[in-house]
């Protein structure tokens, strides 16, 4: 990333701004910490009146200000510049250096002090210093930005999400207190039912945010031990034989065993869940899930494809984001928080691994997760 910034010369003495603008045209600074290239735009003026003209129509980055100036004095600069709420980090520079000076110039908010005579070396060193500040500063406030716009769009999101199976769940009983249906309660098991859908779609929502909160704050406890992939493979697979069994979806295990990894009990359950779920919920009717374990040199492999929707590129791109839903006509009523493939690569990444995905449109979908077996 290059940068350039505005820097602001003031000094009465004609000499002293030519020296400092022929010091500074062609200084350059990297930062390698934020991956930041600085070079200088040079502007001069010979009063603090004409600084104060100049940096309101065009502010500065950074301002090296004389102490001493005929009419307004560099402290009255620095005094109407906390006024304005200024931005700009000033230097302050005098031949009057004492600790009084700098005390004083400090509090009226210069952000260094310089002394005269001073060469190139020692000029660029506090250019250096104050610049340094300055890109600290604005990618500070950058991230601070980019976080508020995360947390109002999760927010957003997650209102979005929670206000539907709400209002389905308050609508359905509203019609059992008023008994719109009638007298008989076997009339209003279909909206019972339902409704235990959709608290068990938030609840769902409730525990994957907790999951992914303590994935993102490192503050979930781990406990690796050695595991079989495979076992855990056909445990999921049984678990979901009842989901599967609704749209006559066909689960097959390939597998040898055993397939031995160091991992999360919790974790490696939680991948394969949301692999096997996510393919019998965006399945056909009668068709199939073949899940594939296996390991080599040291990685272990989960290949899980299905035989149903299938995805766009487009889709496949923005699969992996926070609460992103394929939406479309074809899953429409699928029910699900957004969140699980999230934490899915994730999860794939706390053991140096990654998730890749292959599909095409009515041709099902192939997710497959590599997994270090020791980390």
């Amino acid at each position: 990333m290059k940068e350039i910034l505005h820097l602001l010369v003031v000094d009465d003495e004609l000499g002293m701004r030519l020296s400092v603008e022929r010091a500074l045209r062609h200084y350059s600074i990297w930062f390698e910490d934020i991956e930041a290239e600085v070079s200088f735009r040079i502007t001069l003026a010979e009063s603090g009146e004409a600084a104060l003209e100049l940096n309101g129509q065009d502010p500065a980055d950074i301002l090296l200000l004389d102490y001493k100036l005929p009419g307004m004095s560099g402290l009255d600069v620095l005094q109407v510049l906390g006024e304005r709420k200024a931005e700009t980090l000033v230097v302050m520079i005098t031949a009057y250096a004492s600790l009084e000076t700098a005390v004083q110039a400090t509090k009226c908010g210069a952000f260094d002090f310089l002394a005269k005579p001073f060469n190139p070396d020692e000029l660029k060193a506090a250019v250096y210093k104050t610049s340094k500040h300055h890109m600290v500063e604005r990618a500070a406030r950058k991230l601070a930005e980019e976080r508020r716009q995360i947390r109002f769009e999760f927010l957003s999101v997650l209102a979005h999400e929670l206000k539907s199976p709400l209002a389905a769940v308050e609508g359905n009983l509203r019609i059992l207190q008023d008994r719109t249906l009638g007298e008989r309660m076997v009339d209003y098991d279909p909206l019972l039912e339902r409704s235990m859908v959709r608290l068990e779609g938030m609840s769902k929502l409730i525990l994957d945010l907790l999951d992914l909160t303590q994935l993102e704050s490192g503050q979930k406890k781990r406990a690796l031990e050695p595991l079989d992939a495979a076992a855990m493979a056909a445990q999921v697979l049984e678990a979901h034989q009842s989901l599967a069994g609704q749209k006559q979806v066909r689960l097959v295990l390939e597998a040898p065993e055993p397939v031995l990894l160091d991992a999360d009990p919790g974790e490696l359950e939680i991948i394969f869940n949301n692999l096997v779920s996510n393919a019998i919920k965006y399945n056909r009717d009668g068709g199939a899930v073949t899940v594939q374990v296996g390991a080599r040199d040291g990685v272990v492999t989960f290949a899980v494809r299905d035989t149903g929707i299938g995805m766009t590129e487009e889709e496949m791109g923005r699969l992996f984001g926070e609460f992103s839903r394929i939406r479309n006509e074809k899953t429409r009523n699928i029910l699900g928080s957004g969140l699980g493939l999230s934490i899915l690569r994730r999860l794939a990444a706390l053991y140096g691994g990654e998730v890749k995905v292959q599909s095409s449109p009515g041709e099902g979908s192939t997710f497959t997760v590599t997994l270090n077996a020791s980390c």
